[in-house]
């Protein structure tokens, strides 16, 4: 009686430890679910903070300046073409920026000394080209323009005001300017010296006169220097230098 008690009761406990160890293992499994969720989730939101972060860092961070300063190789290479001289004083004419497709057609006009109107598809396909290609992209990289190949617009940046230094000096006359006015300083000189000295032909005009008459020949000449430097220039004129000469 004693046996078959125990044999129950033994039967009886095995039964509740077989019906609760699921229980309690998928207890356990399902913490470790949870705990591993949440772990995983923490990472996520972590490294999204951090992605955040380095973004607005990035954002914050000012870009860098582009270099704005020109050789004199760089200037006299810019000028030393006319198709980039007409460009230059198309976009300085304008002020603002423009599309390739305008500056094309309007440096084909000038090249072939004819209108907008009158120009021919294949001339403003040739200048087109060029300037896409070739010249834009070359005025670009030195930093006087800056050009969207991808939108087709074309900007003038602030350093191509340093070109018009350098289209004072391009020699387009027998006698360079500085050449003039040293020869017109010795000259002036002599002159005053033989009249203060009162010798020959010199002392007939006083000596005041012949300062007042160098005087005038000197603004004559200042003025006539400052007309003709203000055609050389690009951009204020409506049309280039060239076509104006032409």
């Amino acid at each position: 009686m004693i046996a078959i008690q125990w044999f129950y009761g033994t039967c009886g406990l095995f039964y509740k430890c077989t019906q609760s160890k699921p229980l309690a293992v998928d207890h356990g499994y399902s913490q470790g679910w949870e705990v591993s969720m949440s772990k995983a989730h923490a990472g996520s939101s972590r490294a999204e903070s951090l992605q955040t972060t380095e973004e607005q860092q990035s954002d914050d961070q000012p870009e860098p300046e582009r270099e704005t300063d020109l050789s004199r190789d760089d200037a006299f290479e810019m000028l030393s073409n006319r198709r980039r001289r007409y460009t230059l004083h198309y976009l300085q004419d304008e002020q603002t920026d423009v599309t390739l497709s305008d500056l094309a057609e309007q440096v084909a006009a000038w090249e072939n000394n004819s209108t907008v109107q009158e120009i021919s598809a294949s001339e403003r396909k040739t200048v087109y080209t060029s300037l896409q290609q070739f010249h834009l992209p070359k005025m670009d990289e030195t930093g006087i323009v800056d050009f969207d190949s991808r939108a087709g617009e074309v900007t003038l940046t602030d350093a191509a005001a340093e070109l018009d230094i350098y289209l004072e000096v391009v020699d387009r006359y027998d006698i360079p300017w500085s050449s003039y006015y040293l020869g017109f300083t010795l000259f002036g000189t002599a002159l005053v010296s033989l009249s203060w000295l009162e010798l020959g032909p010199f002392a007939a005009v006083p000596f005041v006169g012949w300062t007042v008459f160098l005087l005038g020949v000197f603004l004559v000449s200042s003025v006539s220097h400052f007309l003709l430097s203000r055609r050389m220039r690009l951009g204020v004129d409506e049309q280039p230098p060239e076509v104006n000469d032409a």
